[in-house]
């Protein structure tokens, strides 16, 4: 017993340090320019620190477009120990992902290295020796530490979600594992908080009461005999849990981005995508290529692509379920894989990817187990059987870390991981335009105008792409017309946007086209009635056009909003001034 204790704690030790070996390097890694300006380098609540009212903010409020106030504050205090250095925001990522490693292997070895109730003290002819299900858990944890799949959870700053949910996703198993080992309201409530801690890091954590009932099923055998009802009941409030999670969930995405459309996504090609994507990350997983922070959705797909996928996930199902009472673990580690993946599959759709890596970070924990354990169970009565499998695990293991390395270098900075990504992918929008904002902040006109006319020409009705290129062309000498005309193009994509007609407006003003530019100035002001910026605008374009009396309306309206609004008084003193009004005049004027 003492020697096992050592060896796992020896085991825990070299993932962790296979983790860092890997990892380590994001410590001088940059913030990139896709999510990671909203969810801390440009967001005041989390660059404040970590505070009451913070904590309150982040319980109350929707923070990039998701309700995760356990991620939000997680981030406040990096910024409360570390300030934007990015390194240490990194650091705190790999140490919680190494930490989650660890105790997915302690975990694993519990719940099949454990005997199923604590008078059965047997070894199940299909259940490894306990010195078998040390190395057989061993290899899934390192699997899960160093996969390159992973990558992207754990290098982006913005993934903090994936590291602190998947480290409570764990901890609740544990938990459970211990509950099941001696039932009280005490365990019981435990593994709740901890269910609850991981749903306020992320969502995807909502299947989880799947997941325990399939390791009642293997390896705890809990599904059968008289207490196969209590163990279906014990489930209900963890379930309750998991839908008021996805209740607020969807709600909050719908208030922040808003969900993909149907019109937009047809449900068909979302289930004909998903159906495929399960395979796409099966293959991933094997050969690891070509990875990329996105990937551009195909849309409608060919009939015999939707047809192979469906018959192979259907086969394979079939074929787990008839093998479930020689090998269970196979039907288990196949289910935790699809299940976990149901609320990412693009079923009810935010974003426009067809699928992306961090998705897999703890549905691949499941499949690992299946092949692992099956292989296991294969090898078994091979000659030298542990030393062959052995120096496989070692080979496997040490290729992905490679490969896992090589893909962390790319999350460097953002230049760097768009242009890698533009090299592996094909038609990925999401690269284009985040690469072109990038060439924009830098001033690199030329290079950004070509990256974002990338995404203008291939989806004309992308408001986001049109600003962000209407911008880049407003800061080159020349081409301020076209500017003006992306713009124009823009506010007449979706709903009428203030802003984007406030800049338009401004600009048309600047061309010395006074009626178009009022024309969208009124529309403003129709939009925001009691906006003294709207008013005040509107003033300036008339006052330019000399319509006087109209402008001393709206810049009386201005002040009446805000008294002390910059400027106002002074021009509409200047304005009464030119109406001939010059004791009233006088009055604003004496104010600057």
């Amino acid at each position: 017993m003492r020697a096992q204790l050592v060896l796992k704690f020896a085991i825990c030790a070299a993932l962790i340090v296979i983790t860092w070996a890997v990892f380590g390097q994001t410590v001088g890694h940059e913030f990139v320019n896709f999510d990671d300006p909203i969810y801390v380098s440009e967001n005041d609540h989390v660059r404040a620190g970590l505070s009451w009212q913070g904590v309150a903010w982040a319980f109350t409020h929707i923070h990039s477009h998701n309700w995760h106030p356990l991620t939000t504050i997680s981030h406040m205090l990096d910024c409360q120990l570390f300030g934007l250095k990015p390194g240490a925001h990194h650091f705190v990522n790999v140490l919680l992902h190494s930490a989650t490693a660890a105790l997915l292997f302690f975990l694993l070895a519990q719940f099949t290295g454990s005997p199923s109730s604590p008078q059965d003290e047997s070894v199940s002819p299909r259940r490894p020796d306990r010195t078998g299900a040390i190395g057989s858990s061993a290899f899934v944890a390192a699997v899960f530490a160093i996969h390159p799949l992973h990558v992207e959870s754990v290098a982006w700053i913005s993934e903090r979600k994936d590291v602190l949910s998947g480290l409570f996703f764990v901890l609740t198993l544990l938990a459970y594992f211990y509950y099941t080992r001696k039932p009280n309201i005490g365990r019981y409530l435990s593994v709740s908080i901890l269910f609850a801690c991981g749903l306020m890091s992320k969502p995807m954590l909502v299947t989880l009461p799947v997941i325990l009932l399939l390791l009642d099923y293997w390896p705890l055998k809990r599904l059968s005999g008289p207490s196969a009802r209590r163990v279906l009941v014990e489930k209900i409030p963890l379930v309750i849990l998991s839908i008021a999670s996805a209740v607020g969930t969807l709600v909050a995405q719908n208030e922040g981005i808003g969900l993909v459309r149907l019109e937009v996504l047809p449900l068909s090609w979302r289930i004909t995508n998903a159906l495929v994507a399960c395979l796409v990350y099966i293959w991933q997983m094997i050969w690891p290529a070509n990875l990329a922070l996105a990937y551009h959705h195909p849309g409608k797909l060919p009939l015999w692509q939707v047809a192979g996928a469906a018959a192979l996930l259907v086969a394979v199902t079939l074929g787990v379920f008839a093998l479930r009472k020689r090998s269970p673990y196979l039907v288990v580690g196949w289910l935790w894989y699809l299940v976990m993946l149901v609320p990412v599959l693009g079923l009810i759709q935010v974003g426009g990817q067809a699928h992306a890596d961090r998705y897999t970070y703890l549905p691949q924990i499941g499949l690992s187990l299946a092949v692992t354990w099956g292989v296991v169970d294969l090898a078994r009565f091979w000659r030298y059987y542990g030393a062959i499998l052995g120096a496989a695990a070692a080979i496997i293991i040490s290729a992905l870390a490679l490969r896992a390395a090589n893909q962390v270098w790319y999350w460097h900075d953002s230049e760097r991981l768009w242009r890698h990504a533009l090299t592996v992918t094909t038609e990925n929008d999401v690269a284009h335009l985040g690469l072109g904002q990038l060439l924009l902040d830098q001033e690199r006109l030329d290079d950004a105008i070509t990256e974002l006319q990338i995404v203008v020409a291939r989806h004309p009705n992308d408001v986001d792409a049109r600003l962000k290129l209407a911008s880049a062309l407003s800061e080159k000498k020349g081409r301020m017309n076209d500017a003006i005309a992306q713009y124009e193009a823009a506010a007449k994509i979706g709903a009428p946007d203030p802003d984007v007609e406030t800049t338009l407006a401004n600009l048309l003003l600047e061309q010395g086209r006074m009626e178009e530019a009022i024309r969208y100035y009124r529309d403003v002001v129709r939009l925001q009635p009691s906006s003294a910026r709207a008013h005040y605008n509107l003033a300036v374009g008339l006052h330019r056009d000399k319509q006087l009396s109209e402008a001393i309306i709206h810049y009386k309206a201005a002040l009446q909003i805000d008294p002390n609004y910059p400027d106002a008084d002074d021009f509409l003193g200047q304005a009464l001034l030119e109406n001939g009004q010059e004791d009233e005049a006088k009055i604003h004027l004496e104010k600057r």
